[in-house]
């Protein structure tokens, strides 16, 4: 692992991260990999079996169940009114409000999909590369688009 920053971070057992992460307060359960150029920030929870692809961005206050499939590139928000500034002065965190969002247990997220705040995406849904996640996606289902919607569901097997 070559110039990471981790700090605070609990990791659970045989966990694999790469080179070039920055992850800092998040909890990481058994057999997880981490990809290259992945950022995970404080407060994020993610279960065990899971693979995060490269180029990643989880912020915080996302929850990620186990056994989660996310693809290169994906980034999730935690803010819907993000603003740099308030009445001129630089915001603190207490000037806005974190929006949780967890991807429950089973669920695969396509290459470059983006995920706003305050979703939940449904235990093994299947997200397609390139959607934007607008609103809640029901378990069992395959979904994608500009805004993601469900198109079929997953017959169990």
């Amino acid at each position: 692992m070559k110039f990471q920053n981790i700090v605070d971070v609990k990791l659970g057992n045989n966990v694999k991260i790469y080179d070039f992460v920055n992850i800092y307060g998040c909890t990481i359960g058994d057999n997880t990999k981490i990809g290259t150029f992945v950022e995970i920030q404080k407060g994020v929870n993610i279960g065990n079996n899971c693979k995060i692809s490269s180029h990643t961005f989880i912020c915080e206050g996302v929850t990620i169940e186990s056994e989660v499939f996310i693809g290169h590139n994906v980034s999730f928000i935690n803010d819907k009114y993000p603003r740099a500034a308030k009445n001129g002065r630089l915001q603190t965190e207490k000037d806005w409000i974190l929006e949780k969002t967890i991807v429950k247990k089973g669920a695969s997220i396509g290459t470059s999909v983006t995920i706003l705040s305050g979703i939940t995406i449904g235990k093994n849904s299947i997200i397609g590369a390139g959607s934007v996640v607008t609103r809640d996606i029901p378990d069992n289902v395959i979904a994608f688009g500009y805004p993601a919607k469900a198109i079929r569901t997953i017959e169990n097997k």
